[in-house]
């Protein structure tokens, strides 16, 4: 049996009813598209982060591309990021006319360096761009006390971290806006696309609601205010997300379980076999959205393990400023070495909620049998 490094059939299998009552749910409401579903996981995923509004939007590149838009982002603005992501973090911000400026991220969290934010920071910056990366938060405080010397916004990418707290905040109820993906690996994930933004700013909010949605007004129906997108959240993955919203502690519950599991059965091995496990900053509570490690012969360590059926992941092997799509921004190597340095030695072992633990410890297994002859 292959180990994949996600697989959603485990928990379908439990949550099947359910699941399938969310569709019924759905197709007997008689409304299909921005009905009460829609609704109500809106108001629920903003209460639960204390935060006072949610849009729900088609999926997280557009969560954040429209995001942008509502906080006034444009051609020729310049957004501050990393490039140690997904790369649709930084297709949102090209989306959105604006124009990328990457900084380098840390040893030993691989998370945005804030210290080297402000040196980016130009005439044209209007926005920074955290990407709460792995299941762990940024360090929000200094880019909050950037942002406003320089009068710039902050949006959270959340893609990776629901339900990840920073000194007892949620990801998500910081920065000026935040984007969430629900693709379905994530932390809340839904059956198909998804994402939503959310503010604290209503003016933020209505210029969401309008993008969304062609740019159309709720005052004035089938009128183009500004022109927008069609990026709804679908009602039938609303209600999927609703009821999984509830069981989102369990779900993180069980991911922590799951990484106690893989340090107990690897910690022994950290540092004296080149290995290096995953970190917590302080402050953060880490909800593991992967399991990413480390290690110098990281493809050798990928090619022996493919004997054992153990599929892998490399989150992410191709820095965003090294990819064709991107040479015109004029980054060349070398330019962010700790990027391109995790790069080369990075990679995730299954991570999700019902792994369950005859698989994880085929993994420890795997690993350590490979390390040992390396």
């Amino acid at each position: 049996m292959t180990t994949r490094v996600w697989d959603y059939l485990p928990e379908y299998g439990q949550e099947k009813a359910d699941l399938l009552d969310a569709v019924t749910t759905v197709f007997e409401s008689g409304r299909l598209v921005l009905g009460e579903s829609v609704r109500n996981f809106e108001a629920e995923f903003a209460d639960h982060h204390g935060v006072a509004y949610c849009t729900g939007v088609d999926n997280g590149t557009n969560a954040i591309t429209l995001a942008l838009r509502a906080l006034g982002i444009g051609p020729g603005d310049e957004v501050i990021t990393v490039s140690n992501t997904a790369a649709p973090t930084v297709v949102a911000i090209v989306a959105a006319g604006a124009v990328p400026v990457f900084v380098d991220v840390r040893e030993d969290d691989f998370l945005m360096d804030t210290g080297q934010v402000e040196a980016a920071v130009t005439a044209r910056t209007r926005a920074l761009l955290p990407v709460h990366l792995y299941g762990q938060c940024v360090d929000m405080a200094p880019l909050r006390r950037l942002a406003d010397r320089h009068g710039l916004v902050v949006l959270e990418d959340c893609a990776q971290a629901h339900g990840a707290r920073h000194h007892g905040r949620l990801a998500g109820s910081m920065g000026d806006a935040a984007a969430f993906s629900f693709y379905p690996t994530k932390v809340l994930g839904a059956y198909g696309d998804g994402g939503a933004v959310l503010t604290g700013d209503g003016g933020v909010d209505r210029a969401l609601r309008q993008l969304r949605y062609y740019g159309m007004a709720d005052d004035a129906y089938y009128v183009v205010r500004t022109p927008g997108h069609n990026s709804r959240l679908d009602e039938v993955q609303a209600e999927i997300l609703r009821r999984k919203l509830r069981r989102l502690e369990g779900y993180i519950a069980g991911r922590r379980a799951v990484a106690r599991r893989y340090a107990e059965g690897l910690g022994d091995l950290a540092g004296t076999e080149g290995l290096v496990l995953p970190s917590t900053a302080e402050g953060n509570e880490h909800v593991y959205y992967l399991y990413v490690v480390r290690h110098p012969r990281r493809n050798d360590i990928l090619e022996r393990l493919r004997a054992y059926d153990i599929a892998l992941n490399v989150s992410y092997r191709w820095p965003v400023h090294t990819m064709s799509g991107f040479a015109h921004l004029g980054y060349t190597r070398g330019a962010l070495p700790v990027t391109e340095r995790l790069a080369e030695e990075i990679f995730s072992l299954p991570m999700y909620p019902s792994l369950p633990r005859s698989l994880q410890d085929k993994v420890i297994r795997a690993l350590r049998d490979v390390l040992a002859t390396l």
